[in-house]
């Protein structure tokens, strides 16, 4: 399992392209929220499940709420 940058923006990525939620411009710093691409509490877990399949962790499990799809990358380099 990889967590380098590079591969954990691509899961984020995959997901929010297969939810129809993948906004036009990067979306390193936009909120991951319903006030940014729109992600709902639901869609939080689902990624949850899919970044802990993908990177055998997640941040949301360790009891953290990254905001943004940075924020997501920034818990593999820690």
């Amino acid at each position: 399992m990889s967590t380098s940058r590079p591969d954990v923006r691509q899961t984020v990525v995959d997901f929010l392209t297969c939810a129809g939620k993948l906004p036009g411009a990067p979306v390193g710093d936009v909120s991951l929220a319903a006030d940014g691409v729109g992600l709902d509490s639901l869609e939080i877990a689902e990624l949850s499940v899919t970044l802990q399949d993908a990177h055998g962790s997640d941040p949301f499990s360790s009891g953290r709420m990254p905001r943004t799809l940075d924020e997501v990358v920034d818990f593999y380099e820690s």
